[in-house]
């Protein structure tokens, strides 16, 4: 127990430092080349049961590294070393030193990330120069705290076009549908951008506050809420529906991405509605459901206890260190404005079309939760695709092979889905 407690005792700490020092630089140290290595690696420090997602960008005399959950960008690496497969870079902050050591293999780097004593490994993948393709269809719009940027698709032709928004799912996941969490890329969101694009349907995808494009706009975990994500949904919708190439605006939202874009669609009499792999439940039912497989009685007896304050509004404040990657008190401020919101009642508010979609091998939502959605709007319409994961492609049912599919981009979307969401598009 005394080590499950120091161990989350440095996570807050460098939680803590980050977002104290995200506004500092350093002058950057002399460095050997780093010509092997250079470009973006994507990873994660791996805590236990809360891993750090990173971002660490290497020059060819020296680095940088991101963490866009804590808002720190750009930081600047102290003593890059590449000395033939071992990389060795550090972090200087307030006087602390965190340092990384590791080893280089292909298109992975893998090592142990120590501070204060405490070491945790941490994994890095290669990453790609989709960015500097992607820059030729951005487009801007104005939110609370700044400016986010999105990505436009346009089909080729005459229009006007019917467009969709598209909202990516939990966590650090970015308009593409990849997620610094997960090692390697799926590219779901991107492939289902094109794809609708190549049959007449226009799209809007943009990275979510504090990934990617848009890190700026992070802010402490504690004053993150959930209404920032549909007031952010909402301002693309309005921002499509005032550009006269678009004959119609919509809105896709996959995982949790469905009810953030349920609730913007009602604020902004959206078009249509497509809800993709959404929670057809409050997230308390779901998050309940997840846990009780994990979790022994009297863990299970403590978050049933703390989530039925969270739903009164009540944060927490003493949480077994075994619970704190989910309840911390940080992150409660976010987990109480999520739980205000049930998808059922407010799919039952929407008046324009609604599609809603699910795979049958889907190992995160299940298809009863689009049947619960179905239910409660019995108007909408239900496409359930074959073989069809989480992640929208197609996949074997069993756990292993199901999670494989994730850093596979080269695997294609699900059969059914595209066509399905088109024919709704264009006939609804």
């Amino acid at each position: 127990m005394r080590r499950s407690l120091n161990i989350f005792s440095l996570i807050a700490m460098v939680f803590l430092l980050l977002a104290a020092c995200s506004k500092e630089k350093e002058e950057a140290s002399e460095v050997d080349s780093l010509e092997k290595i250079e470009g973006v690696w994507e990873g994660s420090i791996n805590i236990p049961n809360q891993p750090l997602p990173i971002v660490v960008e290497f020059g060819t005399e020296k680095g940088m590294i991101s963490i866009p959950v804590q808002g720190l960008s750009d930081y600047p690496l102290s003593d890059v070393k590449l000395n033939a497969s071992d990389v060795f870079f550090n972090m200087n902050i307030q006087g602390q030193k965190l340092s990384f050591v590791g080893k280089v293999e292909q298109e992975k780097i893998s090592g142990t990330f120590t501070q204060q004593g405490q070491s945790f490994p941490f994994e890095l993948v290669k990453g790609s120069k989709e960015e500097e393709v992607d820059k030729g269809n951005m487009v801007e719009v104005k939110v609370h705290g700044g400016t986010m940027s999105g990505q436009l698709e346009i089909p080729s032709g005459e229009g006007p076009f019917p467009l969709m928004v598209i909202i990516a799912g939990s966590g650090p996941t970015d308009r593409n549908g990849n997620s610094i969490a997960l090692p390697g890329k799926n590219n779901s969101l991107k492939m289902l951008a094109e794809d609708l694009a190549s049959n007449g349907v226009a799209t809007i995808r943009y990275d979510k506050r504090g990934v990617g494009n848009n890190t700026s706009l992070a802010s402490k975990e504690e004053d993150l809420r959930f209404d920032q994500f549909i007031d952010d949904a909402a301002a693309w919708v309005k921002f499509a529906k005032d550009d006269t190439r678009f004959s119609k605006v919509g809105i896709i939202g996959h995982s949790e991405g469905s009810l953030i874009g349920m609730v913007a669609s009602e604020k902004t009499d959206a078009d249509a509605f497509i809800s993709v792999a959404g929670a057809g439940r409050p997230i308390d039912q779901v998050l309940l459901e997840q846990l009780q497989t994990q979790l022994p009685a009297n863990l299970m007896e403590e978050s049933t206890i703390i989530l039925e304050k969270l739903k009164q509004g009540e944060q927490v404040k003493t949480v077994s260190p075994e619970l704190q990657s989910v309840f911390r008190t940080s992150v409660q401020p976010y987990m109480i404005s999520w739980l205000k919101y049930d998808p059922t009642q407010h799919l039952q508010k929407l008046n324009c079309p609604v599609l809603l979609v699910n795979g049958n091998v889907d190992i995160q939502v299940p298809v009863k939760d689009a049947e619960l959605l179905h239910q409660a709007k019995k108007d909408s319409e239900l496409l359930i695709v074959d073989k069809m994961n989480h992640i929208l492609k197609e996949a074997p049912a069993d756990r292993e092979g199901n999670i494989a599919t994730y850093s596979n981009p080269d695997l294609p979307l699900a059969n059914g889905l595209v066509d399905g969401i088109v024919d709704f598009v264009k006939n609804r």
